[in-house]
Order: C-alpha cells, then sequence, then structure tokens
C-alpha cells in the first residue's frame, strides 16, 4: 500500500521542480511513499496563511521569517529531539551562513535550511567582462544605462536592511527603533541615487523581473542588489546566462546582505509525522541536496553541494562567486511579530524613493511602527 505525502511550495524552478526532482529519487529508495508536491505563486506562497496550509499539507516549505509566530502557535513539528539528532547536528555542521539557525526558536528546530539565497549581485559575462566590485564604480555603471535593480517594497526594504548592515547599523538592535535617523538616512541618500539611474519601472519589479530582463536583452548588463537564482546561470534557462557575484564591497565589505533561502517544515497537524520528518530529513542531506535537488532547479541550502566542482561548473560559480556574501549575511529578529513589521514597513521605503514621502517622514513612520508593534528587540 503507497503512502502519500502532501506538500506545498511556490512556482518556480528552484521551489518546485527541485522537490518534485528529489521526490522521484526518493521514490526510487522507497517505494512506499509518494511525495506530492503542490505549489502556489510566490505572491500567494507569501500571503497565504500558514495556519490553514497545516490542515492540509504535511510538508511545507517556508520563508524562515515565519517560523517565529508558527511555532508560537503550535504550527509546525519540532525536529529535534525526536529521533533524527544526529542529522540535526550534522546539518548544523553543513550550514550556509546562519541559514540552518534561522529555522530555530525558543530552543526547537522548526524546519531546515533546504534552500539558501541572500542579497547578491548579478551581470552578463558576454556584455562586461568585470562587474562593478563597489558602490563609485555600481553608480557610475547605472549612469551609462546599465544597470537593473529591483525596488517593489520587499525588496526595497530589503536594499535598506542590506546597505544598513553592511555599514554596521543593524536594523532592530535596540531601543524600540528600526534604526537611528542617522544611520536610516545614509543609507537612503545611496538608494535614492541608485533609483534615480534605473529605469522608473523598477520601482515595481522584483527580482525574478530582473533577471529576466537582464538575461533576454543586451541593454542592461548589472544589478547590485537581488536576492539570486542559480536558475539564470544554467545553459539552457534563459537566452543568455547571469553570473552571480558578492554585493558591492561597502564599509564592512561583502557583509550584511540580507538572508533569505527557505525551508522545510513538517505539519504539527500531519498523520504522518515520522514519515514526513524523515523525507524532510532525506530532502535536506547532503548527497540529495547535490544531486536530484539541484538537479530539478534547486539552489540548496547545504553548505556541501555549495562546494561542489559539478554544481559550480554548471551554474558559473553561482555558489563559490556569492559565498562571502551569504556567510556575512544579517539575519533578520527571530520575533512573532517580524512578519508584519516587515509587510507593513516596506511599502514606505518604494513610497520615500518615489518621492511620495520625505526621508525625514519614513523614518518617522517607521520608528513609530517598530515602537507599536515591538518590545525588547
Amino acid at each position: 500500500m503507497t503512502t502519500v505525502l502532501r506538500g506545498m511550495t511556490w512556482e518556480h524552478a528552484r521551489g518546485y521542480g527541485s522537490v518534485v526532482s528529489a521526490a522521484k529519487a526518493y521514490r526510487a529508495i522507497r517505494p512506499e511513499i509518494e511525495v506530492h508536491w503542490e505549489f502556489r505563486s510566490l505572491q500567494a506562497f507569501a500571503d497565504f496563511p500558514i495556519d490553514q496550509l497545516v490542515d492540509e499539507y504535511d510538508l511545507l516549505v517556508i520563508d524562515h521569517p515565519h517560523v517565529p509566530l508558527a511555532a508560537e502557535q503550535g504550527l509546525f513539528a519540532p525536529l529535534d529531539g525526536v529521533g533524527h539528532d544526529d542529522e540535526l547536528a550534522l546539518l548544523a555542521t553543513q550550514s550556509v551562513g546562519r541559514s540552518h539557525e534561522s529555522y530555530q526558536h525558543q530552543g526547537h528546530q522548526w524546519g531546515l535550511a533546504t534552500d539558501a539565497a541572500a542579497q547578491v549581485a548579478a551581470f552578463r559575462p558576454d556584455l562586461i567582462s568585470e562587474p562593478p566590485r563597489d558602490w563609485p564604480s555600481v553608480l557610475e555603471l547605472a549612469r551609462d544605462g546599465r544597470v537593473l535593480w529591483p525596488a517593489k517594497p520587499i525588496d526595497a526594504f530589503s536594499s535598506l536592511v542590506t546597505v544598513s548592515a553592511n555599514a554596521g547599523a543593524f536594523p532592530l538592535s535596540g531601543g524600540g527603533l528600526f534604526l537611528p535617523e542617522q544611520d536610516a538616512f545614509a543609507a537612503l541618500d545611496l538608494l535614492h541615487e541608485l533609483a534615480a539611474l534605473v529605469p522608473a519601472d523598477n520601482l515595481g519589479w522584483n527580482p525574478i523581473q530582473t533577471a529576466d530582463a537582464l538575461a533576454e536583452g543586451d541593454r542592461f548588463a548589472y544589478s547590485p542588489l537581488l536576492f539570486g537564482y542559480t536558475n539564470y546561470s544554467r545553459a539552457g534557462f534563459r537566452s543568455n546566462r547571469l553570473r552571480y557575484i558578492d554585493i558591492p564591497n561597502g564599509p564592512r565589505g561583502v557583509s550584511g546582505s540580507l538572508l533569505g533561502g527557505a525551508g522545510v517544515a513538517v505539519s504539527a497537524r500531519s498523520r504522518l509525522l515520522e514519515q514526513a520528518r524523515e523525507h524532510a530529513f532525506w530532502l535536506a542531506s547532503a548527497a540529495v541536496q547535490r544531486g536530484a535537488y539541484f538537479d530539478g532547479g534547486g539552489q540548496p541550502g547545504n553548505a556541501v553541494a555549495w562546494d561542489d566542482d559539478r554544481t559550480n561548473a554548471e551554474t558559473l560559480d553561482f555558489f563559490r562567486g556569492t559565498r562571502a556574501t551569504l556567510e556575512g549575511a544579517y539575519l533578520r529578529p527571530r520575533t512573532a511579530q517580524y512578519i508584519e513589521l516587515q509587510d507593513r514597513l516596506s511599502p514606505l521605503v518604494t513610497q520615500t524613493l518615489a518621492g511620495e514621502l520625505t526621508d525625514a517622514q519614513c523614518v518617522a513612520r517607521m520608528n513609530d511602527l517598530t515602537e507599536s508593534l515591538t518590545t525588547g528587540i
């Protein structure tokens, strides 16, 4: 008799093709278990309430900032203390930066880092032989009309966090503020300069739209801050291949980029808890991550896959080329209020870049919202 595990992920080769490819490989070694994955659009994936998904699915691909609230609401099953602690200890040593840690909350592990990402830079190696490596060079190339930058609300917010953290000003580091005024103003100054030099419609773009534009035309050659998608570095995915590299050097080198990525969690309401946990650990293992998961279009979260010669050869050194940025990435606060705060702050950044708010208005509103929604972070 076949046991069916149901999983939910997001609609992209990186989010869907990866886990489907792995599920086929799993069936070969566990023929009695079928893992059936479904997907939602990227926006629906971000917005749909997790408390509804856990009623329908055994496995969920999640963004790590959702972990604190979901854990405190009892939506995810813990992955520690249930017979997999040796595997968990090994995965902790195979983390890309703080990816593994990002799925922890209140002393427990609620997800496994199957996908690692942060804001990085990308360029067309057939159009420019040497990309900018610092912000003055980025702005010089932007003045030549060769730069794109995704700045829809969540991405503009992410860039504000990255630029601030790179300067040593870590958002939500205390005092009930999102950022002190002088630090926020300094970061916004750079983002204003960049926004004025890229096409105006970039204020509505996400990283996928930006990567598509870079890959499909020859006018634009570089983007300084966007979440990496290894798919665009692979032959045949688009008309031209992108090469991903570390973010532009700033005051702290390439440290401070906002940590993203995705992980696999197990529904606390699953009737197949042990089978779901077993598949989650198998999916996060080094052999699967650098094998079937990568081959399906995935962007592994396991560092063994990031060190692998084959995965790098097939992606123009995507993993080695961005590793320093990932290792120094900024981990958002682990609080249940964070997602709501991020959702409410993000539009303010894009509105400010569009000239609808002054910098002073933006920072005041961000700090007021932070004080009203958070305590002690």
